[in-house]
């Protein structure tokens, strides 16, 4: 599904993404912009793998599995990485999808060279069980988004899987389902050229699919917002005040006034 000239989010998107939960927007990002940030990410992840390693302590969570890499709270790891946050191209949607004042609310990236045969990791996302003691169906309280930085136009790369609808679910799908290696009955795989961004629900079920081809890589950086009356996020102490300070004007109205030094007195 591509974008189109005009105000965004478009009537168009704005109901496919209520009825289906999550929204592709193809090639949002540019070739060169793609490239600049799949080398800076591969110089923040070996720096990463260099101090988990080492048991250096460094900020947020480093997570290594043989050749594969995921890390979190990457917003002070490179500048291109920070940048991203608000990017204009995308921006327009988070606002029109969540709130006009959103908030950040997590981020991590995702480096993989495959794992055949691994195991589905099906999922909504949200503290507190998945908001889920708010009752059915669950609000949209997070907006995720997950951009491609490899090309994942055709299936088995462990491309982002999700149940199209199933944000409105008022039942969970089966254990047995769940356990499942392979795409059980109304999931499908988000297939997408680099550059691509797929924006989805909170409480839409997702999880990185099946990895059965031979070559290829899983890149992918993801950014998560809330609503600017939320707290819902450990992220938010993750960073130091130094961090937190040396924010520009705008990226500082994506965070809670409490994390600055001294505190600014705002909602929003």
């Amino acid at each position: 599904m591509k974008t189109t000239d005009g105000a965004k989010p478009t009537a168009t998107e704005r109901f496919f993404f209520d009825n289906n939960g999550y929204l592709v927007l193809e090639s949002i990002l540019e070739k060169d912009h793609v490239s600049q940030l799949l080398e800076r990410l591969h110089q923040v992840i070996a720096r990463r793998r260099k101090l988990q390693e080492q048991n250096i302590p460094h900020t947020g969570m480093t997570h290594i599995r043989g050749k594969n890499t995921r890390i979190f709270y990457i917003l002070d790891d490179d500048s291109m990485l920070l940048e991203l946050i608000d990017w204009p191209a995308i921006w327009p949607y988070v606002t029109g999808l969540l709130n006009a004042l959103p908030h950040h609310h997590a981020s991590d990236a995702i480096v993989e060279y495959g794992s055949k045969g691994r195991d589905m990791g099906w999922h909504i996302d949200g503290h507190d069980n998945g908001y889920r003691g708010l009752g059915k169906p669950i609000p949209l309280l997070q907006l995720k988004i997950g951009y491609y930085l490899t090309d994942m136009t055709e299936t088995g790369h462990g491309n982002l899987c999700v149940v199209p609808g199933s944000h409105k679910a008022l039942h969970d799908p089966s254990a047995e389902d769940l356990q499942q290696t392979h795409l059980f009955p109304g999931a499908m795989q988000i297939c997408a050229p680099a550059g691509s961004a797929i924006l989805f629900h909170n409480a839409l079920w997702h999880s990185a699919g099946p990895w059965t081809q031979n070559d290829g890589a899983r890149i992918m950086l993801y950014y998560a917002y809330e609503h600017p009356w939320m707290i819902a996020s450990q992220e938010h102490w993750g960073y130091s005040k130094d961090f937190y300070n040396r924010l520009s004007s705008e990226h500082r109205k994506l965070f809670h006034g409490f994390l600055f030094h001294p505190p600014e007195h705002r909602w929003g």
